[in-house]
C-alpha cells in the first residue's frame, strides 16, 4: 500500500502522508519516551552535554576487520565514540572510549551485563530500557536516547526524538553534533560485510565473526541482524549535510572502508604536527 501511493500522490502530498503514517506508528512508544522517569533523567543528562565539546574534533569508533589495521593508541587521549561491542578491545588497548552507543536491541539484550560492568557514558535506545534491572539506581542506569525506525531525520538536539539510520553510527553522530563536535572522524566503519541476505534480517552467527574486528565479536550462537546499507546511507547523507550546513565536518578515515559518503581522509595524517 505505502510504495502504491508514493506512485500515486504528488511529492509534497507523499512526504505529509509518509509523516503521518510514521507519526501512528510511534503513538505507543508515547508518553513513556519523554516522561517515564528513566527517561526524564535522561533528558536532563543530555541537555547538559550540549555543545560540551564545542569546536572540538572526536573519532567515531566502528566495529569492521580494519579496526586491526588501525594504530588506536593514537586515540588515548582523544574524545571518541565507541559502538556496541567495542569494549572487547578495551584490554588490549589499556585505555577506553569516552563513550559508548548502543541502539541495537539483540545486543543489549545479550550483552546487558557486560554493559552495565562500564564506568564510561552510555547511550542506548530507549526501546532496550526493559533489558536493565528495575532495582537499578537511577545513578547506575545509561542515558536512554529515544530512537526511531520511522521518519529519516537528523537531529540536531537529541533530547528529543532520534532516527536511528540503520546503524548505531548514526546515533554516534547525531550524539556528537549535540556536544558540539566540530570535526567527527570517522575509523573501523567499513561499510562492507561478508554475510549477505535480506537487511535487519535476525540470524544466529554460526562461528567466528568475519564482520567485525574480532572473531567472538559476534561469535557462535549470537543473534544478530544483518546490515541495512541502503538505509545507513540515507542517515550518512542527512548528517554530511547537516554537519556541512553548520560549518561543520565529517570525514572518512577507515582504511579501507567502502563508505563514499563522506571526504576521505588518510588516517596517519590527522595525527602530524605542523613545523614551522
Amino acid at each position: 500500500m505505502i510504495p502504491t501511493l508514493k506512485r500515486i500522490l504528488p511529492h509534497p502530498l507523499w512526504q505529509l502522508t509518509r509523516d503521518a503514517y510514521d507519526s501512528f506508528r510511534r503513538l505507543p512508544e508515547l508518553p513513556a519516551a519523554y516522561f517515564h522517569p528513566w527517561r526524564r533523567e535522561s533528558i536532563r543528562r543530555l541537555a547538559a552535554l550540549k555543545d560540551v565539546h564545542k569546536g572540538k574534533r572526536a573519532f567515531i569508533i566502528g566495529n569492521g576487520p580494519s579496526l586491526k589495521r588501525t594504530d588506536t593508541s593514537k586515540l588515548k587521549n582523544e574524545i571518541t565514540f565507541g559502538m556496541n561491542r567495542i569494549y572487547l578491545a578495551f584490554p588490549e588497548w589499556g585505555f577506553t572510549t569516552t563513550y559508548l552507543c548502543v541502539t541495537n536491541d539483540l545486543v543489549v539484550e545479550q550483552f546487558v551485563d557486560d554493559i552495565n560492568a562500564l564506568t564510561i557514558p552510555k547511550f542506548i535506545a530507549w526501546r532496550s530500557h526493559r533489558h536493565f534491572n528495575p532495582q537499578l539506581l537511577i545513578t547506575q542506569l545509561p542515558t536512554f536516547v529515544y530512537t526511531t525506525y520511522t521518519g529519516p531525520r537528523f537531529a540536531t538536539d537529541v533530547r528529543g526524538r532520534v532516527w536511528e539510520g540503520a546503524t548505531v553510527t548514526n546515533l554516534a553522530l547525531q550524539l556528537a553534533f549535540h556536544m558540539g563536535i566540530e570535526k567527527a572522524i570517522l575509523i573501523g566503519v567499513d561499510h562492507n560485510f561478508a554475510d549477505k541476505g535480506e537487511a535487519n534480517k535476525t540470524v544466529v552467527s554460526q562461528g567466528d565473526d568475519p564482520n567485525h574486528f574480532m572473531p567472538n565479536y559476534f561469535g557462535k550462537g549470537v543473534k544478530w541482524q544483518l546490515p541495512d546499507l541502503d538505509t545507513s546511507e540515507i542517515g550518512y547523507a542527512l548528517a554530511r549535510d547537516a554537519y556541512r550546513k553548520a560549518r561543520r565536518e565529517v570525514v572518512d578515515a577507515t582504511v579501507g572502508g567502502k563508505l563514499t559518503i563522506f571526504p576521505k581522509v588518510e588516517y596517519e595524517s590527522l595525527f602530524r604536527r605542523v613545523c614551522w
